[in-house]
């Protein structure tokens, strides 16, 4: 008796399933035995050195003839710079239990080019918190990612962020301020309209979603809600599966006024009253503007119940040094 096609195409998924699986685990241990290979031989540069040999910087004699004698022997992938990056891995992780089996070489690679150990770990924890790749992983730095959320923290809140990453427990933590949107590629010269901010920010929504952070889903764009003959248009919706709540973004290419605010008070509102279901979390709403008085916003939302936050959006990438000089000011406070 033939088998049915259902079985024997239920036999052909497991059997699909088994190699994509395995391949995977494949290509997962050959990463994990070149990051092994590569920090061995960055200890053996090491060791070599303590031996009162010279020291392996780059340029020096003893990383020139390495590069020379392993490219005759092993070929390609032992260039002057490479060997060099194999002795700063060892250096940066000298013990072989903390490099993480998650992260590629080329992970590595980028977080090394991060001088300071507090960032480095925030960058390492977060890139394995949410599955990062190089070229994430590379966007979230190149935006000072570290710096942007040390800022809004004192000094035992900055160790905590480098040793546990960004943890979004709370409301409080999902906000940043500023969101970097350079991504947009919207020249600083332009003048934009919320219109077409919106629409660049649609057809860049993985990045915006990067830039969001980790737990945000989107859903939906131009938000409808009525109230009686009224009707009102939120830009942006998403949820946020961690914080288990709805988070209601509205977007200003000016300075946020009072009446933004009160107007973000009555989405969150009809949000709690009408969208909400049992087991949601009381919603969150952001205004993303160009600009914002600091004091107009500290009494347009004193009293507010719901959870209203005000943060500014930049074209373009903070300045780094400055940035890192703000946070070693807060690292050296007493």
């Amino acid at each position: 008796m033939k088998p049915s096609i259902t079985k024997y195409n239920d036999l052909l998924n497991n059997i699909g399933q088994t190699i994509e699986t395995a391949r995977l685990n494949a290509v997962k241990a050959v990463n994990t035995e070149l990051v092994k290979a590569n920090w061995k031989i960055g200890r053996h540069i090491v060791e070599f050195e303590q031996n009162g040999h010279e020291r392996a910087e780059y340029g020096s004699d003893l990383l020139a003839r390495l590069s020379k004698d392993l490219k005759l022997r092993y070929g390609k992938g032992f260039g002057r710079r490479n060997v060099l990056d194999m002795r700063r891995f060892y250096v940066a992780y000298p013990k072989w239990q903390t490099v993480s089996a998650k992260l590629s070489w080329s992970h590595f690679i980028v977080l090394m080019g991060v001088s300071v150990d507090t960032a480095r770990k925030f960058y390492e924890k977060q890139a394995i918190h949410e599955n990062w790749s190089k070229r994430e992983l590379e966007r979230q730095i190149d935006s000072s990612l570290f710096e942007r959320l040390a800022l809004s923290r004192d000094k035992k809140g900055v160790m905590l962020l480098s040793e546990k990453g960004y943890i979004t427990n709370h409301p409080t933590e999902v906000i940043k301020d500023p969101y970097v949107l350079d991504f947009l590629r919207i020249p600083q010269s332009n003048k934009v309209t919320e219109k077409n901010l919106e629409q660049k920010i649609i057809d860049n929504l993985q990045l915006f979603l990067l830039e969001l952070g980790k737990g945000f889903a989107f859903v939906g764009r131009q938000y409808k809600i009525s109230l009686r003959n009224k009707h009102f248009y939120i830009d942006l919706v998403f949820y946020h599966r961690i914080l288990k709540c709805f988070v209601l973004i509205d977007l200003k290419t000016k300075a946020v006024k009072h009446n933004d605010i009160g107007q973000m008070n009555l989405y969150l509102n009809y949000f709690k009253a009408e969208e909400s279901v049992v087991g949601d979390n009381e919603p969150i709403g952001i205004i993303l503007s160009a600009d914002k008085d600091e004091v107009l916003v500290e009494y347009a939302t004193g009293g507010v119940s719901n959870k209203i936050f005000v943060s500014k959006y930049q074209l373009y990438l903070p300045d780094k040094k400055l940035l890192q000089k703000q946070v070693k000011a807060i690292m050296e406070k007493e």
